[in-house]
């Protein structure tokens, strides 16, 4: 499961192409690119709770830091959709591709049987300072009948090009 980190990098990338424009415009994250590698886990059910987001994003307008304390929202720049709930789209997504599972399910579970792996991911920081994009997170991927638990912080600092 630790290929979770492969998506946390492309969201900060592709989520914050762009939202320092200053045109009028909706901007939503786009999908992760398919990966080569694929397992396969059948008969297995996969639940991913919805990712949590600080604050800020839970705003419409794009926010981009001027300082480590001091945060702009851009009223001209908007995002498309909630981050949280399009996050959580997109992590079931990838994971159904990278494991070609079905059986990937957004919490609370809708399904007849209880999921044998949860997913979870909390966002601590998702912003543009400068030219740097900044995305930290902490991942936990709990096996449900063993309560085994995995849990990593991810940093993920990248120059942003315009």
């Amino acid at each position: 499961m630790n290929k979770i980190k492969i998506i946390l990098p492309l969201i900060a990338l592709l989520g914050l192409h762009g939202c320092l424009s200053s045109s009028s415009n909706y901007y939503v994250l786009s999908m992760a690119s398919h990966s080569s590698v694929v397992y396969t886990k059948k008969n297995t059910i996969i639940g991913v709770e919805k990712i949590t987001v600080p604050g800020y994003l839970y705003k419409r307008e794009i926010a981009v830091a001027k300082s480590a304390n001091q945060i702009t929202l851009l009223g001209d720049a908007l995002w498309g959709e909630d981050l949280d709930a399009g996050l959580t789209q997109r992590l079931i997504s990838f994971l159904q591709n990278k494991f070609k599972q079905p059986n990937v399910y957004a919490y609370p579970w809708d399904v007849e049987r209880q999921p044998h792996i949860k997913v979870g991911i909390q966002i601590t920081r998702f912003i543009a300072q400068g030219d740097k994009v900044y995305l930290d997170a902490n991942w936990e991927v709990v096996h449900l009948s063993t309560h085994r638990r995995k849990a990593r912080l991810f940093f993920y600092h990248s120059t942003h090009r315009q």
